[in-house]
């Protein structure tokens, strides 16, 4: 089974950057995006075969999560009960007969981390989501998650360390979340790969000169890690500053 997940940073703008065909070349039984940036009427998407989900922010043009799935889900959740961010549109989950299926669009923690304490809280109360679902059968998790876990996962490591993104508490939830019971895909297959990343600022020709961060991510149960296929990261897409990410199942 195949799932992609892309920070499209305004679906409306990439629709115009080649988003249909970059959807049909991928070709995913799920596909899960962040940061839609619009409400559901704001463009017709017309995907044969797909059901769709769409969470929006209540402010209009900002945050926002969808998911276009084949597979029929048992049920559709919007958030995880955390008010101040499920005003924005930020978390889905599909039950899937043998998993559930998350995808969350992480709150940037922001310049002079002004938003670091209410990330901190976000953190806390997605851990202890994901592992209440965890307890019920495993799952998939998947998103923009505004973290590089570990030096490797940054070009830039030394100047970035304190700024948003990789600050040691955002990395120590990310820490966390790990041992509570999940495993980092792609890094379950690549320990040792760097120089892969998943978003590249749109200044100073970052994504040019590769000087990118891999911030998007899928976990997965600990007990799914014998079903890890293969962990993908399409930096050969453009259309948003993150390049789509997938995850294959056996």
């Amino acid at each position: 089974m195949k799932f992609i997940s892309w920070n499209v940073n305004g679906l409306r703008a990439c629709l115009k950057k080649g988003f249909m065909e970059s959807f049909a070349q991928l070709d995913a039984d799920i596909f899960a995006l962040q940061e839609t940036k619009m409400q559901p009427d704001q463009a017709i998407l017309d995907l044969p075969g797909y059901k769709q989900y769409w969470y929006s922010a209540k402010r209009k043009g900002y945050s926002g999560t969808a998911v276009f799935s084949r597979v029929e889900p048992l049920s559709v959740s919007y958030g995880m009960g955390a008010e101040e961010f499920d005003d924005e549109g930020r978390l889905i989950t599909l039950e899937l007969p043998d998993c559930y299926f998350v995808t969350a669009y992480v709150p940037n923690s922001k310049r002079e981390l002004e938003r670091l304490s209410g990330r901190m809280e976000w953190e806390d109360a997605l851990r202890s989501y994901l592992v209440g679902l965890d307890r019920q059968k495993p799952v998939i998790y998947c998103g923009d998650l505004n973290v590089a876990h570990e030096e490797i996962d940054l070009k830039n490591p030394k100047t970035n360390h304190h700024n948003a993104g990789f600050t040691d508490e955002e990395r120590a939830k990310l820490t966390r979340l790990l041992e509570a019971g999940f495993v980092d895909t792609f890094r379950a297959l690549y320990p040792e790969r760097a120089g892969v990343y998943t978003w590249w600022s749109y200044l100073r020709k970052a994504r040019e000169t590769n000087a990118g961060w891999r911030i998007d991510y899928f976990l997965v149960s600990e007990r799914l890690r014998e079903r890890i296929e293969d962990a993908t990261i399409h930096n050969e897409i453009y259309g948003s500053d993150h390049c789509p990410v997938g995850l294959v199942l056996r």
